[in-house]
């Protein structure tokens, strides 16, 4: 091997290190009866959810991962590899990812690491049936909303009847 050829080598690791360190979910997946243009099309709609896919060598991958200190995702490096970096919400391109071999019916998740904690393909198809971050966000604050908005109407029930009363009485003695 030339001088050159491992300096590329070496600079493709460095660069997928920084890329693992910096991605919140990493999927491994197998790609093999795609054709260009399903590639593209998921590329596509993975870029919507701040994520991209990537297809490396196993070697060099297998490198980064061992640097990176995921050593155990060695077992799941056989055959085509393609590999999913999500940078924003770890749920929405592992959700894409997932529908997206759905529809198809082609490609299969093989493990991936989401926040740090390693999973194997059947806890990512758990984790890609949950909601978004923004959907369980808005159901918090729909639930701690609830308890105060009843609270608001129950304070308003006497003030509301005391309107009433005095309405009542205005009329009784506008209509004398």
């Amino acid at each position: 091997m030339s001088v050159e050829t491992l300096k590329k080598k070496k600079q493709q690791v460095a660069d997928l290190k920084i890329k693992i360190e910096k991605a919140k979910v990493l999927v491994l997946s197998d790609y093999r009866t795609f054709n260009v243009q399903e590639i593209t099309e998921l590329r596509k709609s993975l870029y919507k959810d701040q994520s991209e896919l990537r297809v490396f060598k196993n070697t060099i991958l297998e490198k980064a991962l061992k640097e990176c200190g995921i050593e155990s995702f060695a077992e799941h490096l056989h055959g085509p590899t393609a590999v999913l970096f999500g940078y924003g919400d770890p749920v929405l391109p592992l959700k894409s990812l997932v529908e997206f071999f759905k529809d198809i019916e082609k490609g299969a998740v093989k493990a991936g690491v989401v926040e740090g904690s390693v999973v194997d393909n059947k806890q990512l198809t758990v984790i890609a049936k949950l909601p978004t971050r923004e959907v369980l966000l808005a159901k918090v604050v729909g639930s701690l909303q609830a308890p105060i908005s009843g609270f608001v109407r129950v304070l308003q029930g006497p003030i509301n009847k005391l309107v009433y009363a005095l309405s009542a009485i205005k009329d009784a003695k506008g209509n004398n």
